[in-house]
């Protein structure tokens, strides 16, 4: 039984995965992390991962990246794995993510659904395959709530991209202020926010006279957190490094 901590327990992400876990027999809450509280949610609230009473096998956070140092100095300090589900760290925090790892085990993924673990192998076929006779343009829509643009999960895309190509690739993020010719090393990158839409992403190859659309599209939150909470039972008891959905499959 795996004991979970869950980071921004009273937020929408935070429910969900409170959820979810109370459906599995793997695993169980032990507490939540907020500066909020709420008696309705069954389980004790402390403002932060140092107020906890006791060591739990795995923290989720679905928090806010302000969280982060306060949660990595815990981590550390009593080597409790963490699953990082929270998007929209600078580089700075990343670095920090990275020096973590070195002492305690992190999981992180821009995204925790496992079709996009599909599509991102995918889009890198089809990438080897078309070569530098397509364009490529990758293209995600949002939710009106949501803050940091382009989505991680379309960073993740563009990355893994990248790197079936031996010539570099550039992001294009804005093409309004410049007038030329798109460039064949370009990878443009376009997001869209309205409305309710939880998370569609799409990789448009456009090559002469054809085109090819790979698209994932989400249609409830549940997705990232059961994928969350799968990754919080892998990590359990794993050693100091730094995990990833990769490493989850390949265990499956």
């Amino acid at each position: 039984m795996t004991n979970i901590v869950i980071c921004g327990a009273c937020g929408k992400m935070g429910r969900m995965l409170a959820a979810c876990i109370r459906e599995r027999e793997d695993c169980s809450i032990l507490a939540g992390i907020d500066v909020c509280q709420d008696e309705t949610l069954g389980f004790p609230i402390y403002e932060s991962p140092a107020m906890l009473p006791q060591k739990p096998d795995v923290i989720i956070d679905f928090s806010h990246p302000s969280c982060l140092s306060g949660l990595l100095e815990y981590a550390v300090t009593t080597g409790t794995p963490v699953v990082l589900s929270t998007t929209g760290y600078s580089d700075a925090q990343l670095a920090e993510i990275r020096n973590a790892a070195a002492q305690t085990a992190l999981f992180s993924s821009f995204n925790m659904s496992i079709g996009i673990q599909l599509l991102i192998a995918l889009a890198k076929k089809a990438a080897s395959v078309l070569g530098t006779q397509f364009d490529i343009e990758i293209i995600e829509k949002h939710h009106n709530q949501k803050i940091d643009a382009p989505s991680g999960t379309a960073i993740m895309l563009a990355n893994a991209i990248c790197e079936e190509f031996d010539e570099g690739k550039t992001l294009v993020y804005d093409r309004h202020s410049v007038r030329k010719k798109r460039d064949i090393s370009e990878i443009g990158m376009h997001s869209v926010r309205g409305g309710t839409i939880v998370g569609e992403h799409e990789i448009l190859f456009a090559g002469p006279d054809e085109t090819i659309s790979l698209t994932h599209t989400a249609s409830s939150k549940r997705v990232f957190a059961e994928g969350s909470v799968n990754a919080a039972v892998f990590l359990a008891g794993k050693p100091a490094g730094m995990y990833n959905m990769t490493d989850l499959l390949n265990e499956v």
